[in-house]
């Protein structure tokens, strides 16, 4: 599925239009205010999720796991979990090492793509459009390990993505850690954005994304939960 996916999409091309479509800075104004009332949230939506005794692991306990490859993680909560750390910056990620990643994709200098890629996983270790550069720079470049693992690293957060809702409702609502992962999904499912609005309902922050297919021209309506980038925005603009 991958390689099709490759031969159909350019996702430096969707990175471009990502970058054109992001909301503008005006719209940091309106976050800082509604951040008050989502901040009141005593916790994140995690739709249907159950209540647990034990406690629930670290992030580094996490992440320590799944770079053994362990295929038991819930990779869903690997990115929550990174969101609660100190590390995670939804709104400040080296989008200039991105692009330089990308840059090299397209011009197949796969070697400089997976460098790119590398230093974007020391940071922030959940970012799939990285596992993607990883995997098809190592791909190319016969590293077979390499390319198997950041395979499965980049099915397992999409898997974590689609597995949290339909996206066709607030109430079951995509949940993300940052607006990028919006668009991974939309290039993962062949989509294009095509509008955005941001929503409030029972204390939670969503993104309303209209997004059309290209070979139907249908639209869609999706919502992201975006609680944890929302908060973090909150916190990060009272200090």
């Amino acid at each position: 599925m991958m390689r099709n996916f490759l031969a159909e999409r350019s996702w430096r091309t969707q990175l471009a239009r990502e970058a054109h479509a992001r909301r503008p800075w005006a719209l940091a104004l309106l976050i800082l205010v509604l951040s008050a009332a989502a901040g009141a949230a005593s916790s994140t939506q995690e739709a249907g999720k159950p209540a647990q005794d034990s406690p629930k692991p670290s992030y580094n306990d996490l992440l320590a796991r799944v770079k053994k490859g362990d295929s038991t993680v819930d990779f869903k909560e690997l990115r929550l979990s990174y969101a609660d750390t100190s590390e995670y910056k939804p709104y400040g990620n080296d989008r200039e090492t991105r692009q330089k990643m990308f840059a090299a994709l397209k011009a197949k200098e796969f070697q400089q793509a997976v460098e790119s890629a590398e230093k974007i996983l020391a940071n922030n270790f959940v970012e799939i459009n990285a596992h993607f550069a990883a995997y098809v720079g190592n791909r190319e470049l016969g590293h077979a390990d390499k390319a198997t693992f950041h395979k499965f690293m980049f099915d397992g957060l999409i898997k974590s993505i689609t597995g949290s809702g339909d996206g066709h409702s607030p109430e079951t609502a995509f949940i993300v850690i940052s607006t990028d992962e919006e668009y991974v999904l939309f290039n993962y499912l062949g989509l294009r954005p095509a509008g955005q609005s941001l929503i409030t309902q029972n204390g939670h922050s969503f993104d309303r994304m209209t997004a059309s297919n290209p070979n139907t021209n249908e639209t869609t309506v999706y919502f992201f939960n975006i609680d944890k980038p929302f908060n973090r925005l909150g916190q990060s603009l009272k200090k």
